[in-house]
C-alpha cells in the first residue's frame, strides 16, 4: 500500500540567461561543496544556458542531473536559433524545462505549443518539468484555477504517460518581483492541480505526480512553503546561482 505522499522531493535550479565561464565554475565549485540530501531523498536539476552544458556536466557532482531551459517542438532542421530534444538527448542532458512563463510572456508561446514541445520530448525520451501559472491580473479575477487547468489540460490531451513529468506552479506576478505567494496560496493551487490530476486525467497520476512551486524561492520562505502537503519542492530562479541555493535544498529535514 502506497504512502500517503510517495513523491520524491524535486528541487530545480533555473540558471536563465546569466553567467561567464568564470562565474559558472565558481557556482560549480559551489555546489559540489555543497553538504545536501542524498539522492535517496531528494532529486535536483541544474539548468544553466545551452552554451555552458557541456561545462557544467563536466564539471558537476554526480547526484544532480542537467537540465536545458528549453527545446523546439519537433525535429531538428531548418529553425534558427532553436535547440532540438534530439541534440540534448545526443549529449546526454536527462531534464528539459518547458513553458516557462518567460518563453510564454516574452517569445509568445501558446499552451498548444507548449503542449506540443512536452509531447515531442518525452517521446525522444527527455523528462520535463512543465510550468504553468497566472499573471497578476488573472490573479487579481479569481481565474488562477482557470489558466493553471488550461495550461495542463493542453499537455494532458497530447500525452498519455505522466511518469516522467513534474508540474511546476510558477505565479508569474511572484517571478522576479520579489513578491512570493503565501505557504497558503502555494498550498491551495497545488491541491486544486492534484483534484484536477485526479478528475481528468487519473487518480495515480495525481498521486505520484511532483508538484513543485517556483516564484522568488529563497533561503528564507523555503522551509515555510516546502512544508505543505502538496509542495513537492521548488523551481529557483535568482537563488539558484548563490550559496543560499543549498539552504533551499535542505528545506525539509528527511530522515536519513
Amino acid at each position: 500500500m502506497c504512502s500517503p505522499n510517495p513523491r520524491k522531493f524535486f528541487v530545480g535550479g533555473n540558471w536563465k540567461c546569466n553567467g561567464t565561464v568564470d562565474e559558472v565554475k565558481k557556482i560549480v565549485c559551489m555546489l559540489n561543496s555543497g553538504e545536501v540530501p542524498c539522492p535517496n531523498h531528494i532529486e535536483t536539476i541544474i539548468s544553466p544556458p545551452f552554451v555552458f552544458i557541456p561545462l557544467v556536466k563536466s564539471m558537476l557532482r554526480t547526484d544532480f542531473q542537467i537540465a536545458a531551459q528549453n527545446c523546439w517542438k519537433g525535429k531538428g532542421g531548418a529553425f534558427t536559433g532553436e535547440i532540438s530534444a534530439e541534440m540534448l538527448a545526443n549529449l546526454g542532458v536527462p531534464w528539459v524545462i518547458l513553458g516557462h512563463s518567460e518563453r510564454r510572456t516574452l517569445c509568445g508561446e501558446t499552451d498548444a505549443v507548449v503542449a506540443e514541445k512536452t509531447a515531442y520530448a518525452l517521446n525522444l525520451g527527455l523528462k520535463v518539468c512543465l510550468c504553468v501559472g497566472e499573471t497578476l491580473q488573472e490573479r487579481e479575477a479569481n481565474q488562477t484555477g482557470c489558466v493553471v487547468s488550461r495550461q495542463t489540460a493542453a499537455v494532458a490531451a497530447k500525452i498519455g504517460c505522466w511518469a516522467n513529468v513534474v508540474i511546476a506552479y510558477e505565479p508569474i506576478w511572484a517571478i522576479g518581483t520579489g513578491k512570493v505567494a503565501t505557504p497558503q496560496q502555494a498550498q491551495e493551487v497545488h491541491y486544486n492541480l492534484r483534484k484536477w490530476l485526479d478528475c481528468n486525467v487519473s487518480p495515480q497520476v495525481a498521486m505520484n505526480t511532483r508538484i513543485i512551486y517556483g516564484g522568488s524561492v529563497t533561503a528564507a520562505n523555503c522551509k515555510e512553503i516546502g512544508s505543505n502537503p502538496d509542495v513537492d519542492g521548488f523551481l529557483v530562479g535568482g537563488a539558484s546561482l548563490k550559496e543560499e541555493f543549498i539552504t533551499i535544498l535542505n528545506a525539509r529535514n528527511f530522515q536519513h
